[in-house]
This record gives C-alpha cells, structure tokens and sequence, in this order.
C-alpha cells in the first residue's frame, strides 16, 4: 500500500490503537465511582475490564483474517464505527448487566480495528529500518496508552463522570473515521477467496473466552469441582478441536504454516505471559493506591505519569537498537527489568510511601517494557507478506490481549482468596497480603517469558531482524 503521506496515515491507525489500549484502562481507576453509581457487587466489577479484554482477545483472529480476505480499510471503518457507538452507548448504562454486555459487545468492535490498524502499518513500512521505527511509535501508543489511561480515567472521573471515560471516544471515532475514509486508500482485491473459517473462529474463540471465565470463577466453585473441573476440560478440547479444524481446512482461520516461523511462535508464547503480569500490576495497583492509600482519582493517574514519559522515551531508541543489535538481547533483558519491578511490589506495607514503595516501581517496569514490546512487535511481525498482515497482527494482540485477561483473572483470584484466608490480619492488612502474593505470581510470569526469550528468538550476528526473518520465510 502506497500514500503520499505514510507518516500521517500512520498517525491516524496509531489514534485507533490507542482508543483500544485505552479502554482496556481506562476503566481501571472509575470502578469505584461505576461500582457506587451502578450498584456492582464486589465480586463481579472485574469483569467491567475482563468483559472487553476477554471478548476483544477471543475475536481477534477473526478480525485479523477478515481484514485480510474482505480489506483492511473496510474492516476497520465497520469496527471503528461500532466501537464509537458501542462507547456511547456503554456511558448512558443504567444497570450492571447493560455495562458489562456492551463492554463486552465492544471489545467485538475493538477486535476488528486493532489488527486491520496494525496491518495498515506493516503494509504501508516495508521491513527494516523504517519499519522498525514505526514499531517504536506503535509500542509508545499501545503501551502507553495503558497508563495514559489511567491519568485520564482519574481526570475524567473526579472532574467529569465517570461515564466520560466511554464518552470521549465518540467525537474521537467520528472524526477519525472521516479522516480515515477519506485518506486511507481502496486496496486491490487480492485474496482468491472469501471464506472466512467460521467453525475455526467459533472454536478458538470459545476456548480461549471459556478458559478465562473458568479460572476466573474457580476460586468461588472451587478449583476441584466438577464445575471446574468438566468446563475446563470443555474449554481445553475446542482448543484441541480448533488446531485439528486448522490442519484440515482449505482456508484456514491460522494456517499452521506460520508457526514455523520460529521467532514469530516465540514471540507470541512471550506475548501471553508477559501481558498477563503486566495487565494484573495495573489492575491492582489501582486498587491498592485508591483502597488502602485513598487517593484520589486524579492523584491516583498522576502517580502512574513517570511511566509513559519513560516509556516514550525509550520506545524510540529501541528502534534504533533493534535495527543494529536485533530482538534477542532486548527480549532475554526487558522482562528482566519489568520482573524486578514488579518484583518490588511484594514488600507493599499498609501504611504505604508512594516514594519509597511505588515509584522504583513505575521507574523500572516501564524502562523493561520499552526493551521488551517494540523488539517483540517486529520478531511477531517479520517474514509475512501482505495477505498476512492480519493474520500476524490478530495472532500477536490475541496473545496479549488473552494472556492479559488470564492474567487478570489468575491475579484477582490470588488476591482475594489469599486476602479470605488472611482476615484475621484485619480487612486493609489482608487484602494488601493477597496483594503482594499476587505479584508474585505477577512476577514469575514474567521470568517464564525471558526462559520462553532464550529458548525461541534467534538471529544471526551482524543481520538485521528484516533481514533474517526474510531469510526465515523463504526457508519455510
């Protein structure tokens, strides 16, 4: 795909990206405020976040193979248009079940713009030194955007409504999905087919949203039930049935091929966990810093502001070290930097310092996700052609948006069963307990990522990550 502005193209699906990693967020500092307005039940106001991260993970292969086999340009004007409905409606909920439906319906949409988003990017930069450096600005927004999101969620809530948070996308998506309709070009119909591997989505799709309701729910029917038990084997046999569907299909949803590409399969097995630690950090940290700290909504988003200026910062010298140095270095070091700093937080005390007990944190974590994200987007990303784009972007947000929302449901878990065990220790006291056990948990996934780092990504000395994926794909 060619443009007479590549960069402003650019900037425009980095604004969708960034609408999507936002809402992921975004909500994370307003629960208190959602719970209070719409009467949540303490036990189910995670799913306000997992709701949209479960369904946005579970549809995103589809969404990725579809912008490849219908266009890239007309699946993200149907999502972007949807997302920008769905938000509106989701700020004018009035029960529970509303909110968590559409939050649900949106992260569908969501699904459908993040991997035609990042398609548009990996067609538009060829591999190498330009794309490379447009992956750097694709991870500020997709990484940042998580914290930015807790700053303004804290802006919006304490001096708006909370339902501002779903509001301000809708000015955001009109206006962009005019600039995109009018500025992104029609591509040439190049896929030979229109058939989307319906069976093969279903099954994925349920799998995986299955899986993470079911650990999500474990701790309340008990990890031995047969709830559990019979739903987990349920879960673990589509996802059995989905690869025997992909094997046989004549167009399959994931053509296995692709995993043959060995950097691109260590790459997403990095994804999962590494998302999974970091989306439980951020959940509960919020609810730490207003729960036990009691600060304010705005307080609470300006605690977490050091790390998107770190973030951003370094996310643009990453792309220069990748180019020179490749992905592998900066895979084995990054999660290392963001285990230790999350790694800090099991020494959280009640009477807790923002500076002594959070910051070395929201120092460190960022300063390892900018080693981390951007060398993980282009190992994800290289040696696919253009009919694949999609099908890359869907696999690599799949693994983070699954592994975030499993992580999520791991972490809450830990907390809250640990904290039911610990009450004694007094209501604050247990509930900052099961906190810090949680981030330990937190940080081992992380340690398995640099393992899973060391064992998959490779590349020749002296060749550059475009060079050697290349070299990969023509070897397949």
């Amino acid at each position: 795909m060619h443009t007479k502005s590549p960069w402003f193209l650019f900037c425009l699906v980095a604004v969708v990206q960034f609408m999507v990693v936002l809402d992921v967020c975004i909500t994370n500092v307003a629960l208190p405020a959602i719970q209070a307005s719409l009467g949540f039940e303490a036990g189910s106001l995670q799913w306000v976040v997992t709701a949209y991260a479960l369904t946005f993970g579970g549809f995103l292969l589809l969404g990725g193979r579809a912008a490849d086999i219908f266009g890239h340009r007309r699946v993200l004007l149907l999502g972007l248009g949807s997302f920008t409905v769905l938000s509106f409606l989701i700020g004018i909920s009035t029960s529970p079940t509303m909110l968590i439906v559409l939050r649900a319906a949106q992260g569908v949409a969501a699904a459908l713009m993040s991997p035609a988003a990042l398609s548009v990017v990996l067609i538009t930069f060829a591999e190498g030194k330009e794309r490379n450096r447009a992956l750097g600005h694709w991870t500020t927004v997709a990484t940042g955007g998580a914290a930015v999101g807790l700053l303004l969620g804290g802006v919006l809530t304490q001096y708006l409504n909370w339902r501002w948070n779903f509001f301000i996308n809708v000015p955001i998506g009109i206006a962009i999905s005019i600039a995109i309709a009018k500025l992104l070009p029609h591509e040439p119909q190049e896929s030979q087919h229109h058939d989307l591997d319906l069976p093969g989505a279903a099954l994925v799709t349920g799998g995986l949203v299955l899986f993470v309701y079911v650990v999500s729910k474990a701790p309340e029917w008990g990890w031995t039930s047969m709830w559990t038990l019979s739903s987990g084997a349920a879960a673990l046999l589509m996802l059995i049935a989905f690869v025997w569907n992909e094997s046989i299909c004549k167009h399959p949803l994931v053509p296995l091929s692709i995993f043959k590409l060995r950097n691109i399969t260590g790459a997403n097995l990095m994804s999962a966990p590494i998302s999974a630690g970091s989306f439980g950090m951020f959940f509960l940290l919020s609810l730490y810093i207003q729960g036990v700290l009691h600060y304010s909504p705005v307080m609470t988003g300006l605690s977490f502001l050091p790390f998107p200026i770190i973030l951003g910062s370094l996310s643009q010298r990453m792309a220069r070290g990748v180019t020179k140095y490749g992905c592998r270095p900066f895979l084995i070091m990054g999660p290392l930097f963001v285990a230790s700093g999350i790694a800090w937080l099991t020494r959280l005390p009640v009477a807790g310092n923002y500076w002594i007990d959070l910051f070395p944190t929201v120092v460190i974590v960022p300063i390892g996700m900018a080693m981390t994200f951007m060398p993980l987007m282009v190992a994800a990303t290289s040696g696919v052609g253009e009919r694949e784009a999609g099908l890359a972007s869907g696999l690599i947000n799949t693994s983070q948006q699954m592994g975030g929302a499993l992580g999520l449901a791991i972490l809450s878990s830990v907390a809250t069963s640990v904290a039911a065990r610990h009450m004694f220790m007094g209501v604050l006291e247990s509930a900052v307990y099961g906190y810090t056990r949680a981030y330990i948990v937190a940080a081992l996934f992380i340690v398995i990522a640099t393992v899973i780092g060391q064992l998959f990504i490779r590349e020749k000395r002296g060749v550059s990550i475009g060079a050697t994926a290349s070299a990969q794909s023509h070897a397949v």
